[in-house]
């Protein structure tokens, strides 16, 4: 459940929280912050606090590489105010007396928004449709691995012979699944309980793979929901002797791990892309929608797929899609039409990963369908069939090299989100694949070793 501030104040008085954690996501969708003694926050600390400027610069290994314009060793890596949004306090169940709330980031010196924030970006998607008498719906779905040990001793091992929890596809196996559940019952019970909408878990199309899904809900509520989830999974695991892992494709050999984006329009309590006369009961709105989630999808791939590894799950028949076609309730197209001839119509996003940052995602998506809408795109009618075998119909970006030229170049996204949040987002995938083209890989000792 979500707390009101006076609740919580409560709460401290009586001894029941000591712990407020406090937190930003950061380019990479994790969450960073600071643990409050709650007394302290009660009293000062819920109005602002302050981190250093290089969390919204840095990579997966928390370094500070060269080349953004937003913080630099050259500007002495300052501070951003961190303003917590008092609507987020929710209490975890999973840590004895914690409870957290999420901050919004702000400039220390003019306190406004800083607009590379991955919360600001999405937010400033969501007044643009806004304008437009529109409220984005949103829901994700979470797909992970659990291995057996925890992710420090799995580190100390070197990341060899890993181990999935379950020795077989487990996909809606109910069996293997109630094997699980000392781990996948927490998950689910704790986070409702922290006032996230869990709807259910279910054993996903691989060896010790999971899908968490949530309720639907507003675009900033739905990717807040999801950072949550996300942490919440990895902390539940820790404790319980287990690792999760959110790698899109940790074995050549296994199905990758993907988190779709279901859509909608709603104004008021009304769906928009719901037409009973339209095409499968869309609405023209929904194809204008839909129409640009298709013409910029090569633009925004860089948001649904944002590193090396995330480019290997594209592959034939693993239910990853590789084109940007639609399709009427079709797994092997980027995006699904759900909820064919029904109120609940929808379109489902299948090209990100597991490693996406959802407010990044959702903002691109966002942004790419309201210009289909601005723009009264047509859309085309759906494909069916086999589309890996489809060759008529373009396809998403292979590899994060190729993603970054496509994002680079957006007018779309640059007219969307501005210059410097495309520049800075460009330079993030720069470093990514600047770190990997230096990294020498087990496949290349193997291969050429002893043959070379």
């Amino acid at each position: 459940m979500s707390l009101t501030f006076e609740t919580l104040k409560q709460q401290v008085a009586d001894g029941t929280v000591d712990t407020v954690l406090a937190c930003i996501v950061d380019m990479q969708g994790r969450l960073m912050g600071k643990r409050f003694h709650a007394a302290n926050f009660v009293d000062h600390s819920h109005a602002e606090t302050h981190c250093c400027n290089y969390l919204l610069a840095t990579d997966l290994e928390m370094a500070t590489p060269d080349g953004y314009a937003a913080s630099s060793w050259q500007q002495g890596y300052g501070d951003y105010v961190m303003a917590p949004d008092l609507s987020t306090l929710r209490p975890l169940p999973w840590l004895e007396g914690t409870v957290m709330v999420l901050c919004d980031i702000l400039d220390h010196h003019t306190h406004a928004p800083v607009p590379h924030s991955p919360r600001q970006m999405l937010k400033a998607q969501v007044a643009r449709a806004d304008t437009m008498g529109l409220t984005p719906m949103m829901a994700t779905e979470l797909e992970f691995f659990l291995f057996e040990g925890t992710a420090d001793q799995i580190r100390k091992s070197g990341y060899r012979n890993l181990t999935p929890i379950s020795g077989y596809n487990e996909d809606y196996n109910i069996f293997q699944t109630t094997k699980e559940e000392a781990v996948m019952r927490p998950i689910r019970n704790h986070l409702y309980a922290a006032g996230i909408p869990i709807e259910n878990s279910k054993g996903e199309a691989e060896t010790g793979q999971e899908e968490l899904n949530i309720r639907y809900a507003n675009a900033l509520a739905c990717a807040d929901h999801h950072t949550i989830a996300k942490h919440a999974i990895k902390e539940i695991a820790w404790a319980g002797g287990l690792a999760a892992s959110f790698l899109p494709k940790w074995h050549a050999d296994k199905v990758g791990s993907s988190s779709h984006v279901h859509q909608s329009l709603w104004h008021g309590d009304t769906p928009v892309f719901h037409d009973p006369d339209g095409p499968h009961a869309m609405s023209q709105m929904m194809e204008h929608y839909v129409a640009g989630l298709i013409a910029y999808a090569p633009e925004y791939t860089c948001f649904l797929a944002p590193y090396v590894n995330s480019y290997k799950r594209f592959r034939k028949g693993t239910f990853a899609p590789t084109k940007t076609a639609w399709s009427v309730d079709n797994r092997t197209a980027g995006f699904r039409l759900c909820g064919d001839g029904t109120k609940g119509v929808r379109i489902e996003c299948r090209i990100g990963g597991s490693d996406l940052n959802p407010y990044l995602a959702q903002a691109a998506l966002l942004a790419a369908g309201l210009k289909g809408i601005e723009d009264t795109l047509p859309l085309a009618p759906p494909n069916d069939g086999d589309l890996y075998d489809d060759t008529t119909t373009p396809e998403i970006p292979n590899t994060l090299r190729a993603a970054t030229e496509t994002l680079r170049g957006s007018k779309m996204l640059r007219a969307a989100m501005g210059d410097d949040v495309i520049d800075h987002y460009t330079r993030a995938a720069e470093v990514e694949q600047e770190a990997f083209d230096q990294a020498v890989t087990d496949w290349e000792i193997a291969r050429g070793f002893e043959r070379a």
